[in-house]
């Protein structure tokens, strides 16, 4: 036998040796990655409900809490605030004003984290009961009609949670910026060109937009936070001049999400 044909037969039988352990170590990877999953499969199965949308108890617990520190701590140094103004002192006025809205922020925003759950009679009849004695000190008289004889079920969920959410902040900015004596807060069923749909108005008889001047600068960042709110919701949200004076937030969300 030639060297030419030893070498020969040598180099295949290296080649072979190759393709042996480059196909071994394949065949290693691929066992180790079954193990790891294998092994992996269980904490992930695990860890699925976590992923949840609803929080979980440790989460609810500690939620909780701070809104009772809120509540306890915040809460109480404002109170205390508002008792040592003057109220018979015309310049103590605004700071009376912006105290209370303090206070009113902060009550709605603990509600807001004890009732995550709560369907949405329940925090708009919450966010009535805090808003009242407010709109009371300032002689704002409220009109109330939240569906009182739709058949159309309330939502829920999410877009309970931003429509109440929307009803806050347009009463906010009426608190403050619009100089009204009647407030007008609405929720009713529409029959829209896409189907059915819920439509919030929440209207004042205050001063209104000025003219020429963009809702966002009258309104500030409030306007902005409405309007990506019903965004969320699949919802639309209109800024409606009203007859004579004042002005009316309009939402309308879909029936159907």
């Amino acid at each position: 036998m030639s060297v030419d044909t030893l070498l020969l037969a040598s180099a295949e039988q290296l080649s072979l040796q190759a393709q042996l352990r480059w196909k071994l170590l394949g065949l290693g990877a691929l066992v180790v990655l079954g193990i790891l999953l294998i092994v992996q499969l269980p904490r992930a199965l695990q860890w699925r409900p976590r992923r949840s949308i609803r929080p979980s108890p440790d989460v609810k617990r500690e939620r909780e809490r701070i809104a009772r520190n809120l509540h306890d701590q915040v809460g109480s140094q404002l109170v205390n605030a508002i008792a040592l103004v003057d109220e018979r002192d015309s310049e103590h006025g605004t700071l009376m004003q912006s105290l209370e809205l303090c206070l009113l922020d902060l009550r709605l925003l603990v509600d807001s984290m004890d009732g995550e759950d709560d369907s949405l009679a329940d925090r708009l009849a919450r966010l009535r009961h805090r808003i009242q004695p407010a709109l009371d000190r300032r002689g704002i008289a409220l009109h109330w009609e939240i569906a009182p004889h739709d058949e159309l079920a309330l939502p829920g969920g999410k877009v309970a949670r931003e429509i109440a959410a929307i009803v806050q902040e347009a009463v906010s900015n009426v608190l403050q910026h619009a100089d009204a004596t009647a407030l007008v807060i609405r929720l009713h069923s529409v029959q829209t060109m896409q189907g059915r749909a819920w439509q919030l108005q929440v209207a004042d008889n205050g001063a209104g937009l000025p003219s020429g001047e963009p809702a966002c600068h009258s309104l500030g960042r409030g306007i902005d936070s409405m309007r990506s709110r019903a965004a969320a919701v699949a919802g639309w949200l209109e800024l409606l001049p009203q007859e004579g004076r004042g002005l009316c937030v309009q939402l309308t969300v879909p029936a159907v999400q």
